[in-house]
């Protein structure tokens, strides 16, 4: 159920997007299209106001005259060259209708002919002007400002409100123009236009135009799907969230089981040794003998310190979370102390045939710690090699000290079961155990290694874990070097 919902709400997302994609695609195909018919119109006005330019320019000169001569536009001067005829008058006889319909015919004929004459002069000289102009400098032909206010004009009756910057080129592909406010910001979007498309190449110009603002404009008409997208991805995130809370509760369900079903175990095995004891000396019949009344006295004291040990260690677990627990820190020699502790482990580990090995290379062993606390570190660390020994294989123990710049580091190397990697990731959480097939067959509350790491942690420590499932574990722990200050503390 969590998985469909999960791929559904991923679903919704993707579609929503893809949405957003085809609308912003619309909406550039758009821009494209506007603003190619805004370059295009305002070329073409380009063009049509050279036409007029140099019209005007002619008919002026016509209105001019130098010392009463009169002087004729280009059209008047091609007209007289070619002398065209006059249009006879028709003569109208009213007494003869078909004599009239035949001059009324041939008046219409003579009219359309001189139509079409003086229509193909006036292209003649119109052409004739442009080819002139057409040799003219860009910069003669082309009046920049008039061109800028024809392209913001055009733009926005193209519905485009942008800014945008222009250059104009020559057909070699030379700059001969570049607006005030040029800047390559958004030119990697450029449209460009050809001026002058009637004339000849090597005569003809393009104008490029490029907008700063063009993406802003392009999702400005898909913002409204914004809040959709961020609500779904808010509830993506939260869904997430929830399924990831709910396997963590489970995990943490589970562990509080498993260290409730060990606590119940661990404490059973000294309660019913002190039950036994108690019960044989109550027991009339069982001689009470002073070795006995020893033997049994030690059993119940023994006992009774393991009960002790054991519902301190979680007491003190509680406590560090509360953050109630006080250090009473103090100058000790690591060296020293590692050496006391492997020597109240040694019958231990001889005991499955093996040994403990002690390297120490630290000169400078100085160390500003609760002796009490760091002891019990210490201890936590061999008793977990020897919890997780191979079974009927000697272990062999490794302790090594040595100094670095600022520190003060040792090891405690074993050649025990080792562990897996995904394990190695949560040794050091509360209650958490190394499933070894059986849950019952390494004692422990899974707190261990989590006082340690605790510990270690309190005295501005670090602690790292590298272990080799069949080859052994290696725990290295690095403490901050004695200082000045903390021999005067001590």
């Amino acid at each position: 159920m969590a998985t469909v919902m999960g791929l559904s709400f991923i679903g919704l997302l993707l579609l929503q997007l893809s949405y957003i994609e085809q609308m912003a695609k619309m909406k550039r195909e758009q821009f494209d299209e506007s603003v190619y018919r805004s370059l295009y119109q305002a070329s073409r006005n380009l063009e049509l106001n050279e036409t007029l330019r140099y019209l005007e320019k002619d008919l002026n000169k016509s209105a001019k005259g130098k010392s009463g001569e009169q002087t004729h536009t280009s059209f008047q001067l091609k007209v007289m060259a070619n002398r065209p005829s006059q249009v006879p008058k028709a003569m109208i006889l009213r007494s003869d209708s078909t004599q009239t319909a035949k001059a009324s015919k041939h008046m219409q004929d003579m009219v359309r002919s001189r139509y079409l004459y003086q229509k193909s002069l006036l292209d003649e000289v119109v052409y004739n002007i442009l080819y002139t102009a057409s040799e003219k400098p860009l910069k003669e032909r082309i009046n920049f400002k008039l061109l800028d206010l024809d392209l913001k004009t055009e733009l926005l009756n193209n519905g485009i409100n942008l800014p945008y910057h222009f250059t104009v080129s020559n057909a070699y592909g030379k700059e001969v123009y570049r607006c005030p406010e040029y800047s390559q910001e958004g030119a990697e979007h450029t449209y460009t236009q050809q001026l002058f498309r009637n004339d000849d190449m090597q005569n003809s110009a393009m104008v490029s135009i490029h907008f700063p603002d063009m993406n802003s404009y392009v999702y400005a008409g898909v913002r409204f799907m914004l809040p959709a997208i961020i609500f779904t991805i808010v509830l993506l995130v939260t869904f997430v969230f929830t399924i990831f809370s709910i396997f963590n509760q489970k995990r943490l369900t589970d562990i509080k089981n498993d260290f409730i079903n060990n606590m119940t175990h661990e404490l059973k095995t000294p309660i019913s040794s002190i039950s036994l004891a108690a019960q044989m000396l109550d027991d009339q019949s069982v001689t009470k003998s002073p070795a006995m009344m020893a033997h049994l006295s030690k059993i119940i004291n023994d006992e009774t310190k393991r009960l002790r040990f054991l519902v301190e260690k979680v007491l003190q677990m509680s406590m560090f979370d509360k953050k109630k627990a006080t250090f009473k820190k103090k100058q000790l020699d690591l060296n020293e102390l590692l050496e006391q502790v492997a020597a109240s482990f040694s019958l231990r580990v001889e005991h499955t045939g093996g040994k403990i090995y002690t390297e120490v290379e630290a000169i400078d062993s100085g160390i500003y710690a609760d002796e009490v606390h760091f002891q019990n570190a210490i201890t936590n660390l061999l008793d977990n090699a020897v919890k997780y020994r191979k079974p009927d294989k000697p272990l062999d123990i490794f302790i090594r000290t040595w100094n670095e710049p600022q520190k003060l580091c040792f090891s405690i190397r074993d050649t025990g079961m080792g562990m897996k990697r995904e394990d190695m990731k949560k040794i050091f959480e509360k209650f958490y155990r190394v499933h070894t097939g059986n849950v019952h067959d390494v004692k422990g509350f899974g707190l261990g290694l989590a006082y340690v790491k605790k510990i270690i942690s309190l005295h501005d420590g670090t602690i790292a874990c590298d272990s080799e499932l069949g080859k052994g574990t290696t725990f290295t722990v690095c403490l901050p070097a004695l200082t000045d200050d903390d021999i005067k503390n001590a």
